[in-house]
């Protein structure tokens, strides 16, 4: 990986980098940031949300204090690829900066769209050649990257201790932004998009027994609640399903970067206890 900016932040390492993927066949972003000392430290990995890169969360999340001293790596990748040649549409929530953590298998997006892999296959097997990583990881996200991070702990169980969210897309087919998406990157088929529905796969009783529990933040005042996030979905499946699921609902918050840094403490203090088990 090429090393693109250091900077040096609560004793620890921040590094933004670049690398050529293999599986999206584009350059990919990432930023990594490696608390003091020698290590090895347990990973954890967090996908942004709708039009975000890897820098959003490295400035607006205020982590990097709590990830010191609690001995995390924390890694945070773009959300999608991005360059010459690959595909994009001109609304926000499609195409660059919209991957929502699929493997896309409709033109002209299957040709790189392929976050799922990115993230499972060479995301992690590059962090844990590159850095001090114990092997063990957890994942969180925010919004679409909620989304992602639920889909990909419950369809990947092996590959994470924890898993939670803020604000996530629960149920992205029962939502515009996640229809949208499904139609364009899997097609008109609604059946394989089950398998990319954090509510749905929780029904399914996928991963039962596995996680402990599942942290979710939401903002009361979030814009998006009712329409797009639907948090009520991903709790009554967690309960049918018999696991446990810790929804906090936190008056006045809305779905920005200040509601994810009031909590993001909390968040890693969650994953760093179940980290060390």
């Amino acid at each position: 990986m090429q090393t693109l900016k250091t900077h040096v932040v609560y004793g620890g390492t921040l590094r933004y980098l670049r690398h050529d993927s293999e599986v999206t066949g584009t350059p990919m972003s990432l930023s990594v940031f490696t608390p003091p000392g020698d290590g090895p430290f347990p990973v954890v990995i967090w996908l942004s949300g709708l039009t975000c890169t890897e820098d959003n969360f490295t400035t607006k999340a205020g982590a990097y204090r709590a990830a010191a001293e609690l001995g995390l790596i924390v890694v945070a990748p773009d959300t999608s690829p991005r360059g010459e040649g690959v595909a994009d549409d001109p609304a926000y929530d499609l195409g660059q900066g919209a991957g929502f953590y699929v493997d896309a298998t409709e033109a002209p997006w299957a040709s790189h769209f392929r976050m799922e892999s990115y993230v499972v296959d060479e995301l992690i097997r590059l962090i844990d050649a590159e850095f001090p990583s114990t092997g063990a990881r957890a994942i969180f996200g925010h919004s679409m990257g909620g989304h992602g991070a639920l889909t990909l702990a419950l369809r990947h169980p092996g590959l994470f201790r924890s898993v939670s969210a803020f604000a996530p897309i629960c149920s992205p087919t029962r939502c515009p932004w996640g229809e949208k998406a499904f139609t364009a990157y899997l097609g008109n088929d609604r059946s394989t998009w089950a398998e990319h529905d954090a509510a749905l796969l929780l029904e399914g009783g996928a991963a039962w027994g596995v996680y402990d529990d599942i942290l979710i933040d939401q903002g009361a005042a979030d814009p998006f609640l009712s329409e797009q996030l639907k948090p009520e979905l991903l709790t009554s499946a967690a309960r049918a399903a018999g696991q446990s699921l810790t929804l906090r609902m936190q008056p006045g918050y809305d779905h920005s970067y200040f509601f994810m840094a009031s909590f993001i403490d909390d968040h890693l203090a969650f994953h760093a206890a179940r980290l060390r088990m």
